[in-house]
């Protein structure tokens, strides 16, 4: 085993880092507000230093990084870019977005949406939470039928992340009504197709940064060659792009847990009461090295998460407890910080009541941390696989067949 990243991945996140505090910041903005072209504007920017296509292969516009070179560049850019939203968007973008392309596209597919949505100048956006599928992700009402020379999809998703700025979309839609695991087929959508809408952007607790909408499909026509995959593979395009999210996008919190413990040791030693600097008193110092250690374990559980999906293991259990490890952490490092900030902590614009409203969603998002745990236990053979479920995943460290 080795910690250490190799020259090439400590020489970009160093530039990862770097670009993100000179050039990320966003333009202020009143309360609840979003600023659309400020948001495009710093997209372009990180699309030209190869951020928003990392995990792309370079014959197809990307950078070509391994999953743990990915997390890597992620965990910079959270520690860099004070906007952790911003961050998600783009983590959201290309593992949720461009990854199933890449490991699902025709080369025809790759070669005319990959290279717009690697350089900044598109945006896309997975949708498939529903109002009524969430977690029961595998019973959608959105459908797609057979007319023609294509499929038209109805129905409506909700909370979908990148909306509003989205150019294309990736759209769960079921071919097959109950059909389970197979019922399902992902779709490729320009975002200017004829009956495709988007709403009003939702107004979040955390993650402001990143916008928000739902989405509706009525009459919306599509060719056949939008399909990704096959008729029926959309579960196994969700399932992959899950592996990729819930691994490489969360690496965007290590870095915002890594700048708000380091911004609350520089304030314990400078912060004096009672004669003394508080870092000094056993209850604060304690309580920072607590903040340590949930950073630290839930950064080893990511990393090992990474080198197995850069492996090719088909081990879905490591990204489930890194999942778990690294929200659940995020939300217990914002609530220390606050407290140890005390006011400070609570006034707007700080990195600690920043972090702990942004890492709220963590524990919802690409798969509640509950849906998680019932994953792992399932894995461990613990109660029964409902009828029409996948082979159970393979446990954390089980050799990959190849």
């Amino acid at each position: 085993m080795n910690f250490d990243f190799d020259a090439d991945t400590e020489e970009m996140r160093a530039m990862v880092l770097g670009f993100a505090r000179r050039e990320l910041a966003p333009a202020p903005t009143a309360a609840g507000e979003f600023d659309a072209a400020d948001f495009r504007r710093r997209w372009r920017l990180a699309g030209r230093q190869g951020l928003v296509g990392s995990a792309v292969p370079s014959a197809y516009g990307g950078s070509g990084l391994t999953a743990v070179a990915a997390a890597a560049m992620m965990e910079a850019l959270g520690q860099g870019c004070p906007d952790t939203g911003f961050a998600f968007s783009v983590g959201a973008h290309l593992f949720a977005g461009l990854m199933p392309i890449v490991e699902f596209g025709t080369e025809e597919q790759k070669r005319r949406w990959l290279p717009a949505l690697c350089s900044g100048e598109r945006i896309a956006a997975h949708a498939i939470t529903e109002p009524e599928a969430g977690s029961d992700a595998l019973n959608l009402r959105a459908h797609a039928e057979r007319r023609g020379d294509g499929y038209v999809l109805s129905g409506d998703k909700c909370f979908t992340t990148n909306a509003p700025v989205a150019d294309v979309f990736l759209i769960q839609a079921a071919t097959a009504p109950g059909g389970g695991f197979f019922g399902l087929t992902a779709f490729v959508v320009p975002a200017d197709t004829p009956g495709l809408r988007v709403g009003p952007r939702h107004d979040k607790t955390g993650l402001r940064g990143s916008p928000m909408a739902d989405v509706s499909l009525q009459g919306c026509h599509v060719p056949a060659d939008a399909v990704l995959g096959a008729e029926g593979a959309g579960a196994s395009v969700f399932s992959a792009s899950m592996k990729w999210e819930r691994t490489c996008l969360f690496a965007a919190y290590l870095g915002a847990m890594r700048r708000v413990v380091d911004a609350t040791v520089a304030y314990a030693g400078e912060r004096r009461q009672f004669g003394s600097a508080i870092g000094g008193f056993q209850a604060v110092s304690h309580r920072i090295v607590d903040m340590t250690l949930r950073l630290e374990a839930a950064r080893l559980l990511l990393y090992r998460a990474a080198d197995g999906l850069a492996r090719g293991s088909e081990d879905e259990i490591a990204p489930a407890l890194a999942k778990i490890a690294v929200s659940e952490a995020a939300v217990r490092v914002g609530l220390d910080a606050v407290q140890l900030l005390g006011a400070l902590g609570v006034v707007g614009g700080g990195d600690a009541e920043a972090l702990l409203r942004d890492a709220l969603p963590a524990r919802i998002f690409s798969g509640t941390n509950e849906i998680q745990r019932n994953n792992v236990a399932r894995a461990l053979g613990l109660g029964r696989r409902p009828a029409g479920a996948a082979a159970r995943p393979r446990r954390p460290g089980a050799a990959a067949r190849h």
